[in-house]
Formats: C-alpha cells, sequence, structure tokens
C-alpha cells in the first residue's frame, strides 16, 4: 500500500510537471511583440516647368505641392497638380480635372455662364442652333443648343449639345450623343478632328495628340469627361450629363421617357484672348466690356442671339465673328488671361469672384 501510494503520488507531481511546462510555453506563444510600423512612403512629387516664353514663369522649375504630388493622378476622383504659366505666381496648386461649373469660364446648366470678368449670366439660344461663344482673331468656338418648349412656354429650355473649334486651318467638334436611358458606363462623346471622327479608347489618362501638337484631347475618367487643351490659346475642361429626372421635376423641364437630353458641362481657361475677342463668352473677357448682369439678381440674362448666331457648329459667320487666321496678331494686343486666375466662392446666383 505505501509503494501504491509513492507511486501514484510520484505520477501526480510528474503530471502537475507537464502541466506547468505547457502553460509557459502556451502563455510564452501569445506574448505581444513589439513590431516598428513602416516608414510611410512619401510620394514623389513631379516638377513642372512652363515652356511659353510670354510666361513669368519661364523655364522655372515648379514642385508640385505634397497634397497633389502628380499631374494625372491614378485616381480619376483625386486632385491633380496644375501649374498655371500666366499667373503672376508661379506657383503649382491642387486642383480637380473636371469642370467647375462656379468658376470663371463656366458654361453648365440651361446654359449659366461665369464670364471672365466673374459674373453670372444667363444666355437661352434657341432650340436646335448654333452660337458663338469665342470669336478672335486665331480662334473661334461655337456652341449647339438642343432644348424643348413645353406647352406655355414662351421660350425654349436649352442646354449646350456641342462645341465646334477653329483654330488656325483646323477644326475640331466634341459633341454629347442622343441616348434614352442614361447610364454613366457607357461613353456618350463623339468627336473629330479636320472632319474625321478620333476614336480615344475608354479609361482614365487615355489620350490623342494632333500630329503637329496643336491639339491634346485627355480623357480625366474611364467615359464621358476630357480635357482639351490648344496650347497657348485654351484649355476646355467637360462633361457629358443627362438632365435628370430631380432637375426636370424641380424647373418644370417636362423631359420626355425617350430622351436624356444628354448634354455639356463645359469650363475654359483662354490664354492671350486679344482686347477685340467677341462671343457670347469672349465679350466678357473685354478689358472695355460693361457687363449688363448684375451680381445678386435672381436670373441675369443677357441677349445676342442676332449677333452671335452662326449658320453651323463650324462657321464663322456671326455679325460680330472676328476669326481670321490669316491676319496677324499685334502681340502687344494680347492679354495675358488675369480674368483666369480668378478665385470664386458660393453657388447659385451668389457668386462672389476675385483676383
Amino acid at each position: 500500500m505505501k509503494m501504491l501510494g509513492v507511486k501514484t503520488l510520484f505520477v501526480i507531481l510528474l503530471l502537475h510537471a507537464m502541466l506547468a511546462s505547457l502553460v509557459t510555453e502556451a502563455a510564452s506563444g501569445n506574448k505581444v511583440k513589439r513590431v516598428k510600423p513602416p516608414k510611410p512612403v512619401k510620394p514623389v512629387q513631379e516638377i513642372l516647368t512652363c515652356k511659353s516664353r510670354k510666361s513669368k514663369c519661364f523655364k522655372k522649375r515648379i514642385t508640385c505641392p505634397i497634397e497633389c504630388p502628380k499631374v494625372k493622378p491614378k485616381n480619376p476622383k483625386d486632385k491633380a497638380c496644375f501649374l498655371d504659366c500666366y499667373s503672376p505666381k508661379c506657383e503649382a496648386v491642387c486642383k480637380s480635372r473636371k469642370p467647375n461649373c462656379n468658376g470663371p469660364g463656366a458654361a453648365c446648366y440651361d446654359p449659366r455662364f461665369i464670364g471672365g470678368d466673374g459674373i453670372v449670366f444667363y444666355f437661352h439660344g434657341r432650340s436646335n442652333e448654333h452660337f458663338s461663344l469665342i470669336s478672335d482673331s486665331n480662334l473661334q468656338i461655337n456652341a449647339r443648343f438642343i432644348g424643348l418648349r413645353p406647352e406655355g412656354r414662351t421660350r425654349d429650355y436649352t442646354w449646350i449639345q456641342a462645341l465646334g473649334l477653329k483654330f488656325g486651318h483646323h477644326d475640331f467638334t466634341l459633341e454629347a450623343t442622343r441616348t434614352e436611358k442614361w447610364d454613366d458606363n457607357v461613353d456618350h462623346l463623339k468627336l473629330s478632328h479636320d472632319g474625321m471622327e478620333l476614336i480615344i479608347p475608354e479609361g482614365d489618362s487615355s489620350d490623342w495628340n494632333s500630329t503637329n501638337g496643336d491639339i491634346q484631347v485627355e480623357r480625366t475618367s474611364t467615359t464621358n469627361s476630357v480635357t482639351i487643351t490648344i496650347p497657348n490659346l485654351a484649355e476646355i475642361f467637360v462633361n457629358v450629363i443627362p438632365v435628370s429626372e430631380e432637375d426636370s421635376k424641380i424647373h418644370n423641364y417636362q423631359i420626355p421617357l425617350n430622351d436624356s437630353f444628354a448634354h455639356l458641362e463645359v469650363q475654359f481657361r483662354f490664354f492671350g484672348l486679344s482686347s477685340n475677342v467677341e462671343g457670347i463668352l469672349g465679350r466678357t473677357y473685354r478689358p472695355d466690356f460693361e457687363n449688363p448682369a448684375k451680381p445678386g439678381v435672381a436670373m441675369p440674362v443677357i441677349g445676342g442671339d442676332d449677333k452671335y448666331k452662326t449658320s453651323s457648329l463650324l462657321a464663322t459667320d456671326c455679325a460680330l465673328c472676328v476669326f481670321s487666321p490669316d491676319s496677324i496678331k499685334d502681340e502687344d494686343d494680347s492679354l495675358m488671361m488675369e480674368y483666369g486666375m480668378l478665385e470664386c466662392q458660393g453657388g447659385g446666383d451668389g457668386i462672389a469672384c476675385k483676383k
């Protein structure tokens, strides 16, 4: 009996020791090890420069801000680095690659414009007719309006459906194609250069350049958004959108079920327009222009249908059109577009702009 008791005690002690060892190993396995977090990778900030001798920033090396280090960010929703070669500040800033409908040079909605002087105004025009937005000696930009007139209305509701550009001896057109039902994933842009249709692969940052480099088109989203650049003349940001059901109800547009009225949201930036520039929008960049639209007025409408109507999307035959690419423009008559540098805040009709 005594021997059995000793053996039993020995087994119990042995099991206790083994159990203690297992607990110790388990505890050591659960110890939290402190691991140093990886150092954040600092994005490479691109360096930009201006190639135009007219620019005060000519050949200066400007670094992009850390908040927007890339000119073409991978995410199309991110802001891009932008260097305005015609700004006296010579600094890179962050900005959206899409049109800002509350910024100078904007033409959006039923069409509401913001002039080079920062003043909001409306120009209604007529459905299925063409009007000159910009007419200068070396640049003509026309717009085709689409619209409808519900019963009881005295004028058409209108939107900009297409743009026609003439620069030098070249033409470029951009149209929002008609569609019954809107789909963001389907491209509704139709482009042409000198009469030849352009096919630019869908995808953010897909681009096309003319053979002689006088115009560039870049997609700023997979579909329905592009930036058009004509070096030393203009930069145009474009979106294609439908008239939404909500807007139709709010404004009583009475949009039919078989047409989404796809149209353009546009913002222009101009470089070196002359002091004689004309057009619905162009005249607001003239130093002697007195805008009859008063700030704060609910819907200040500026006329000019008879002065700026053209016979087609690429015609230059409006009463006040001045496009003449063969004429020699005096360099001193060119305006460095300080108006393009206006900072605007607010929305609707309560927009305030300052230099």
